[in-house]
């Protein structure tokens, strides 16, 4: 009999915490969230930087290559041709002593690209030696 008892109140235990697990993953549910969108945010700035550094390259291979005439159209060009369409930027190329260099700055998006962007930019730098043209 009293075996039965303590069964009894076991169960009556064990109904009385079957939703505990459902009211804690509710309770984490907003903490999860914000750390799966701060995940994806550091995602998108360490991904403008890598667009960055290469649109940096692009360019400075570009006005390597071009007619002192055109070296700053060409950089620009090659710069921004590779960028996706969401990520808005500028680019910058000079030449002095024998060296060009290009500076390329883009925005950060958040959370969405395309939509709207950090108020700071993420900044590119790239310089090889000016190629001679006969």
């Amino acid at each position: 009999m009293r075996r039965l008892r303590a069964m009894g109140r076991l169960g009556v235990l064990a109904r009385r915490d079957s939703g505990q697990v459902t009211i804690e993953f509710l309770g984490m549910t907003p903490l999860i969230i914000i750390t799966l969108v701060l995940l994806w945010q550091f995602v998108l700035v360490g991904y403008t930087f890598t667009l960055a550094g290469n649109a940096a390259d692009e360019a400075v291979r570009a006005g390597t290559a071009a007619s002192p005439g055109e070296r700053q159209g060409a950089c620009e060009a090659a710069g921004l041709e590779k960028l996706p369409d969401a990520w808005n930027g500028t680019v910058e190329c000079g030449t002095g002593g024998g060296y060009v260099t290009a500076d390329v700055e883009l925005q950060v998006p958040v959370l969405f690209p395309g939509a709207i962007g950090f108020p700071f930019t993420v900044e590119g730098h790239a310089g090889a030696v000016e190629e001679e043209t006969d």
